[in-house]
């Protein structure tokens, strides 16, 4: 399973809006095939498998495959057929498929046929590949997740605003490579300003890869004569989304189509791009994952909004130890720790001498009308 594993991360990112899946099929101990899941549209890991696998299986033949084969016919048909039709008497599987017209149905499917079939085997690690498809097809709405970096007392910068590098060279490559993974990521226009950006995934010994690349600006203080950003004039400019409120000025929005780069005009009745709204939009674009790399005021207008899905915090062993440096978060009001965010499904990772734990946000119950004016005196 750890080697189908192995497998299903060499199409990291690539098979968008379905999950990464690995196949390996084994005789007699050894490897004799294996499949990983073709971009949309292609064949599924298991098909591609038995493809590879072109004679007869031999007895005690064993496919391994890190996903509950499929049992309905799609564009490629059900790969439940295919491992029937195959002769292979024993599966393997790690995580059940969450979605909801195949959840445990192609065990059934594969039991009845005779097949002997063990679940569960690595369940974590394999449904731990498939973040942003889990949450897709059983919410239907996209994973927004955010990353930030901070030093062990919480900040992200100096007071000054110095924050290059708090985390060390492996921390920042494995940004990398979840940028790779999210179809978009997402930035505020004070990072545009301030950085300078180019939020492209670059990875050592392959192609740099661009993602949809959302800039939020409800005023489009990011178009402007003297400057203009990397996001909005490089080779990648077509993939470039500027979001922005109806407040803004229509004069900047055709400039910045006249220079090829999108925008998604939202509804607000300030100059703030709601995430709700947002999330909607992502929705009618079949957009499954957002990975924001915002400053504080992005993140904290998501937290905020209780709309952030997924939290990645890589944390360096530097103290600030001072009251005026950037804080991660703020705006909030929490008075006792029942009422504090919490991370479930952690996962900790160490890169260096930096840690990165991430999870699933959890929020507290939304406060009642007396809780609230008790809380308040």
């Amino acid at each position: 399973m750890r080697r189908a594993l192995g497998v299903a991360r060499r199409v990291w990112g690539t098979t968008h809006p379905n999950p990464m899946v690995g196949a390996v099929i084994v005789e007699e101990g050894r490897v004799v095939a294996e499949g990983a899941t073709a971009p949309d549209g292609g064949p599924h890991a298991e098909r591609l498998a038995l493809m590879a696998y072109v004679k007869p299986p031999r007895p005690g033949a064993t496919l391994y495959v890190t996903l509950e084969p499929c049992c309905t016919h799609g564009r490629t048909g059900a790969c439940t057929e295919a491992i029937i039709a195959s002769g292979i008497k024993r599966v393997v599987v790690g995580a059940t498929d969450p979605f909801p017209a195949h959840q445990g149905h192609g065990f059934g499917v594969l039991r009845a046929a005779g097949i002997e079939v063990i679940t569960g085997v690595l369940e974590r690690e394999c449904a731990d590949l498939n973040l942003i498809f889990n949450h897709w097809v059983t919410r239907q709405q996209p994973l927004i997740a955010a990353k930030a970096a901070v030093t062990l007392d919480g900040r992200t910068a100096c007071r000054t605003g110095d924050s290059q590098w708090i985390t060390g060279e492996e921390a920042r490559a494995d940004v990398h490579r979840w940028r790779r993974l999210f179809p978009a990521i997402a930035v505020g226009a004070g990072t545009v300003l301030k950085d300078n950006p180019r939020l492209t995934a670059r990875m050592e010994g392959q192609d740099v890869w661009c993602p949809l690349r959302f800039v939020f600006d409800g005023r489009l203080r990011t178009v402007s004569d003297r400057f203009v950003p990397h996001v909005y004039a490089d080779e990648f400019r077509a993939r470039t989304i500027v979001v922005t409120t109806t407040n803004a000025g229509q004069g900047y929005v055709r400039k910045l189509r006249d220079m090829g780069v999108q925008v998604w005009v939202c509804e607000s009745q300030t100059q703030r791009v709601t995430w709700a709204e947002f999330r909607r939009r992502c929705v009618e674009a079949r957009l499954s994952g957002v990975y924001v790399e915002g400053g504080a005021q992005l993140m904290s207008q998501l937290v905020q909004e209780r709309q952030l899905d997924y939290l990645f915090l890589y944390r360096a062993p530097v103290l600030l130890a001072d009251e005026r440096a950037k804080p991660m978060l703020t705006g909030l009001r929490t008075e006792n720790l029942a009422h504090a965010l919490r991370l479930a499904d952690v996962r900790s990772e160490i890169y260096g001498d930096d840690v990165l734990t991430r999870g699933r946000v959890l929020y507290p119950p939304k406060l009642s009308i007396d809780e609230t004016v008790f809380s308040l005196g």
